[in-house]
């Protein structure tokens, strides 16, 4: 059975966060702390959050009553994989409500949705959704983090504490993965 609290503090590279472990490599940093969890080891609101077979844009634009748009921070694009690190930001306000990244698999998407993907202002859950792209949403794993200096800076944190997250895939009607996703939520900032 594996070891289900890994904890990482150096450059490597850690599955359960793929591709958020990728991003750190690329840019020379340390991964933050990272300690792999149960679902039910997580405190609410970020269980509810987090753990369930939804999409997060329309989990958190429900939590938080207002729609999300996208903030870019870093990109690329990779033969037919186009990989980014996003923070989602509350419309009308700009505060975030979360830190992740994604690869995506373009090639899987219908050219509007891949037209609105790389013009990287509508969510990808939102996407799916407006473009009626048949999926299914797969939690594989749950993790705690001590927010470093870049998730502290994005979310906009002023006092450390412990955050969530969550390492998903998002799965075409054929199966195939469209977009593996790392999602971490700030403390909980409820409108």
């Amino acid at each position: 059975m594996p070891d289900r609290s890994q904890t990482v503090s150096a450059p490597a590279a850690l599955p359960f966060v793929y591709p958020l472990d990728d991003f750190y490599a690329q840019a020379g940093l340390p991964l933050p702390v990272i300690e792999r969890i149960q679902g039910e080891e997580m405190p609410e609101p970020y269980r509810s959050l987090l753990v369930h077979e939804r999409d997060m844009t329309p989990t958190l634009e429900k939590f938080h009553s207002s729609d999300i748009h996208l903030k870019i921070l870093r990109r690329e694009q990779r033969g037919d994989f186009y990989f980014r690190e996003v923070a989602l930001l509350l419309d009308g306000s700009d505060i975030p409500v979360e830190f992740g990244a994604n690869k995506v698999s373009l090639v899987l998407f219908p050219p509007k949705a891949r037209q609105l993907i790389l013009e990287e202002r509508v969510p990808l859950g939102r996407i799916l959704k407006e473009c009626e792209i048949g999926h299914t949403t797969a939690a594989k794993a749950f993790f705690r983090v001590a927010p470093d200096e870049l998730i502290s800076s994005v979310l906009h944190l002023k006092t450390p504490g412990p955050l969530y997250g969550r390492r998903a895939t998002i799965f075409d009607a054929q199966k195939r993965p469209l977009s593996e996703i790392v999602e971490i939520l700030p403390p909980s900032q409820r409108k």
